[in-house]
């Protein structure tokens, strides 16, 4: 493919996508979460590098349609890599396509630990302060101000990181491809995203055995055994039995009705 035929993504494509993007959570649901609004936003550059090609077209949809959760105020940073990566794979027959997928499920993790932090945990407060003591004293621009100073830097660094997604994707990304690196990134990547899982699982999924033996000052807790074996043992357990169960075909909302009746009836009858 000569220069002349290969396909590029605009800026009027990256901005279709940063509008897009504000309606990341307008469709999230329990089984992928975010999937359809990443799909969605990344339609505009999926259309301009596939749109004649059926197949290609279908294949990308069906891609970015697996599970998908981050920080929504920094989302495009991911949206901007990602389409410097399928602007690549639409111009190199050669391109690993699966590190599309390896590279949104590295970032998904460390972007949503730094989005939280800063939006929810330090801006919301900032902006709520300044507009709570405005709004006490019976100021009409207590709610003004709440609307303005939350929202005007998170649409600002928004826009921004769709363009710097994209420009680190497309620089970086030619230079590893012709290095041979991408294996290596691929790899690493993973790995990521296999930490941030693990870590994930130890600090979000609580379960505790309440039972007991044993009488007076020799009662042994059957949890402090558990922990002295290996903390988060059960939490461990129960997401290799997820994990399992997913690989064998289970229905991801299945699962979840499955934890619901099992966590009511051990809490009911005392396991948990």
């Amino acid at each position: 493919m000569t220069s002349k035929d290969k396909k590029k993504v605009t800026q009027k494509d990256l901005n279709k996508v940063f509008w897009r993007s504000m309606q990341m959570e307008f469709s999230w649901n329990y089984e992928r979460q975010m999937n359809l609004g990443f799909t969605y936003a990344m339609i505009p550059v999926l259309k301009k590098l596939y749109g004649n090609n059926k197949d290609k077209m279908s294949k990308a949809l069906k891609r970015h349609l697996g599970f998908f959760n981050t920080t929504p105020f920094i989302v495009t940073f991911i949206t901007g890599i990602v389409s410097a990566m399928e602007e690549q794979n639409a111009n190199d027959e050669d391109f690993d396509e699966s590190s599309i997928d390896t590279i949104k499920a590295s970032l998904m993790g460390p972007l949503a630990g730094i989005g939280d932090s800063f939006f929810w945990g330090t801006l919301r407060l900032l902006a709520t302060g300044i507009g709570t003591a405005l709004a006490i004293k019976g100021n009409i621009l207590g709610p003004i101000l709440f609307l303005l100073v939350f929202n005007i830097p998170t649409i600002i660094l928004r826009w921004l990181c769709n363009n710097w997604g994209y420009k680190l994707g497309a620089g970086f990304l030619q230079k590893i491809q012709a290095n041979g690196m991408m294996e290596n990134l691929t790899f690493g990547a993973a790995i990521l995203g296999l930490m941030v899982i693990g870590a994930m699982t130890a600090s979000m999924v609580s379960i505790t055995i309440p039972l007991k033996y044993g009488t007076g000052a020799e009662t042994i807790k059957i949890q402090t055994i558990l922990n002295q074996i290996m903390p988060g043992l059960l939490p461990l357990g129960a997401f290799g039995i997820i994990y399992w169960l997913l690989n064998k075909g289970a229905k991801p909302l299945a699962i979840i009705g499955g934890i619901a009746v099992i966590s009511i009836l051990g809490a009911w009858v005392g396991i948990f």
